[in-house]
Parts: structure tokens; sequence; C-alpha cells
């Protein structure tokens, strides 16, 4: 109320000299504030008559000088640039404070390892006796005592969790509108379709077979069992007729030329039928089934021709479980896996890649609409990919000794794909031997001047 008691010494005489003219605004504005003086006493009795005739007389300095601009007497001067906000120094460690977080002026540091220990629940111990000094040096020495500090300098744990829960709603809000702007279009939609389609005839599922098993050689392991192998390659034969046609059926994949479609099988084949297989792997019973319904055990698997490879092939289908892949998504992953454009002699990798494109998109959307509190899915069925590369990568080096165990030939359509796996393997090892063979003679050759 009292914002210009500064021109208290101005006395009442020389404020009524400045209203001389009774007939000025001023002088009439001077008579309404008397009455309002008379009116305000009777709600302010405690105000001292000398003290409200002092505030009324600073009131119409003010006015004057407001109304009589070419007077500059009580002309104020320009007010500065307000001075730059600073903050008190860490209550915890009076390291630089960076504002306040948590109840309390602190550091970064400090606002940091309280947001930590209070959303972990951290139970620390002091090595010491519980009085260590924290300061901006000593502060990651103890944590017990460090903590202790920061409770004691006022930071509250409920600040800390009302934070979390905001910005876990922060983080919801944006998972919803990403999830709400995937649609498939109606191109993406057709491809899927197709893909769904000829996945779903090349490749039945195991809710559709009639399981059978055998106990052939399922008590132990052994190098190989001749009877399981027979059946295993029959088996592999039809598999690899499958997949060829459902390439046949991928959206694009008839357009490459002859030889990029060859080399595309040649290497993926074993990609698929490792994925498809382990498709069918019943967990709690460790097995997995094959597409005429013949069941075959962990054990029984390896007499039959996979060996050293069937606890890395179980091992990756105990990872597919988690994913819960429908026949859509199989599919997809499985034309994914054809049409790669980083395979090795490929005439036009730029248009497999492009062919690609489309197949990756509707895999993402599918599986977020599918999964939409798991957006997570899509990148995880992708990494898959690699891990078949790998297994494939140790098949080549299986078919090695697989030749030797068997009596005769092998059939002449897994012969053709696994020589071509050989070759393939073969190729990279060169490659890399003759990288590190380049690197060597350049780290040796005498640098020019």
């Amino acid at each position: 109320m009292f914002d210009y008691l500064e021109f208290q010494a101005f006395g009442p005489g020389e404020v009524l000299d400045l209203y001389a003219s009774t007939s000025s605004p001023a002088c009439m504005l001077q008579d309404q504030e008397q009455d309002q003086d008379q009116d305000l006493a009777a709600f302010f009795p405690e105000l001292v008559e000398a003290d409200w005739q002092q505030h009324r007389c600073s009131q119409s300095v003010e006015s004057q000088s407001s109304s009589c601009s070419s007077d500059d007497l009580f002309a104020s001067p320009a007010s500065p640039p307000p001075p730059p906000r600073t903050y008190k120094p860490c209550f915890v460690c009076q390291d630089k404070s960076s504002g306040y977080h948590y109840g309390v002026s602190a550091c970064e540091g400090c606002k940091g390892f309280f947001r930590r220990s209070v959303q972990k629940n951290m139970a620390y111990t002091c090595h010491r006796d519980r009085n260590c000094i924290i300061n901006k040096i000593t502060r990651n020495r103890c944590q017990y005592c460090r903590l202790q500090r920061c409770f004691a300098a006022g930071m509250s744990k409920e600040s800390v969790r009302n934070d979390r829960n905001s910005r876990k709603g922060k983080k919801e809000a944006v998972k919803m509108t990403i999830m709400e702007t995937y649609e498939l279009t109606a191109e993406l939609g057709l491809i899927v379709e197709k893909i769904c389609r000829a996945h779903r005839e090349t490749f039945p599922s195991l809710c559709q077979l009639g399981k059978y098993t055998t106990n052939s050689s399922s008590d132990h392991r052994i190098q190989l069992d001749l009877g399981l192998w027979d059946k295993f390659s029959e088996l592999a034969t039809k598999c690899i007729i499958k997949v060829v046609e459902f390439a046949k059926r991928v959206p694009g994949f008839t357009g490459l030329t002859i030889a990029d479609q060859i080399t595309l099988l040649k290497t993926a084949c074993l990609d698929i039928l490792i994925l498809r297989i382990c498709t069918r792997y019943t967990p709690d019973k460790d097995t997995m089934t094959f597409s005429d319904g013949l069941t075959l055990t962990r054990t029984q698997i390896h007499n039959a021709g996979f060996g050293p490879l069937t606890d890395q092939v179980f091992t990756f289908a105990g990872q597919l479980l988690p994913l819960q892949m429908d026949d859509t998504e199989s599919g997809l992953l499985s034309a994914i896996c054809l049409v790669s454009g980083d395979r090795q002699d490929l005439e036009e990798p730029s248009k497999v890649e492009v062919l690609q494109e489309p197949l990756l998109e509707a895999l993402k959307i599918y599986s977020r609409k599918r999964r939409p509190s798991m957006p997570l899915m899509f990148p995880k069925a992708l990494m898959k990919i690699t891990d078949l590369r790998s297994i494939s990568a140790k098949g080549a080096e299986r078919v090695v000794t697989l030749k030797m165990e068997i009596p005769g030939s092998m059939p002449p359509l897994i012969e053709e794909m696994l020589e071509d796996l050989q070759n393939l393997e073969k190729h990279s090892e060169e490659s890399k031997v003759e990288a590190n063979s380049s690197q060597h003679t350049h780290a040796s050759s005498p640098r020019s001047t």
C-alpha cells in the first residue's frame, strides 16, 4: 500500500503549494482522496492520522508527476535490467547448483544420485562411523552418508515418486500416439495377405498335424542313426520343395533375374527351414515336429544328422517362444530372410532391397498392431535373422562331417543346397584372409614421404 513513502521529505505544506490552483485536475483528485480518507478511516482506525496524511501526500505527488509531463522534478530514472537468476550452492555437497530439485537447491550429481537411490530402493552401508564429510570431492566415497545428507538437506521421496509417475504417464501417452498412427495401407495389406496365404499353404501349423513318434535311438546320443537319417533326408527334400514354392509366391520375387532367384533361394533355404522347424517346438516335451507329423526328441534329432548343431537349434527355438509369432509373422520373417540385398553374388542387389522394404514395413506395422503393449517385438524379430545366419554357417561346417558319416550320397536337392552353403562359407573365409593379408601388407609397407 505504501509504495511512495520515500517522498515523506516533502512536508504537507510543500505538497499543497503544488496544487495552488483548485481548478486543476490534480486538485479535484485531491478532494476525492480526502473523501476516500474519511471512508477508509472507519475501516482502519489503528492507522495514525499523520502517517495516513503522509501516504496521501505521496500519492498526490505521484499523480502530479504523471499529469504534468513537463515537470522533471519527480521523473523516475530508467529501471536497470533484472540481475541474472542465481541459485544457492548445492545443499548436499556445496557444488554449483543447477536449480531446485526434489525440494532443495542441488547440483545435477546429487539430484541424479537421490533419484536413483529412491527409485531403486537402495540400501547403502557406511564403512566408518556414519559421519563422513560430504563435499564436492568426497561425495562419491560414501553413498550411505551422502543419502543421509540428502534427507537432512530436505530432499523429498514423494517428489521423486511423483516425478517418476509423471514421466511414466508421458511415455504412455507417446506410446499410445505411436500405436494409433500405425495402419496398414491397402498395398501393404495385400502383401500381408499374399505372404500369409503362401506360408500356410506350404507349411501347415502344428495344430493341423497328426503327431507320431518313434523309439529309434531315443535313449542316448550316438554319432548317426541311419534309419532316422533316411527319414530326415526324405522329409528335408520335401521341405525344400515347399520353400521354393513359397519363394515363387513372394510378391516381386519372380521378377528378379533367374540367377538372383537361385542365389537367394540357395543362401536362404536353410535359414527358412530352421525357422520353420523351430516354430513347431514343444518346450514341455523338448520335441520338434516335422511336416508329416513325425515328432522327435532332442536326442533323436541329434542322431538324425543334426549332430553338434542340435543344441544351438533348440536354443534358438526357445528364444522364439517369447515372441509368440503367428503364421503371418513367420511368413513375413521368412520372406525377409529370402529377399535380402546383402547376399553375395547378386546381379541386382538394389532391386532386391526394393522388394524387401515393403516386407519390413508390413511386419513392423502388423506386429505392433497385434501387440500394442509390446512395441519392441518387431526389432527383436529382425534380430533373429542374424541368429539364423549364424546357425546356417554352422550347418555348412556340419555338411563336411556328415558326408563322411553317411554310407551313400546325399539326396540331389539337399546336395545342391548344402554345396552352395559350403562354397559360401569358403568364399567368406577366403575374403577374411585376403582382407587381413591386405591390412598386414599395408601396415608393414614403408610410408611415402
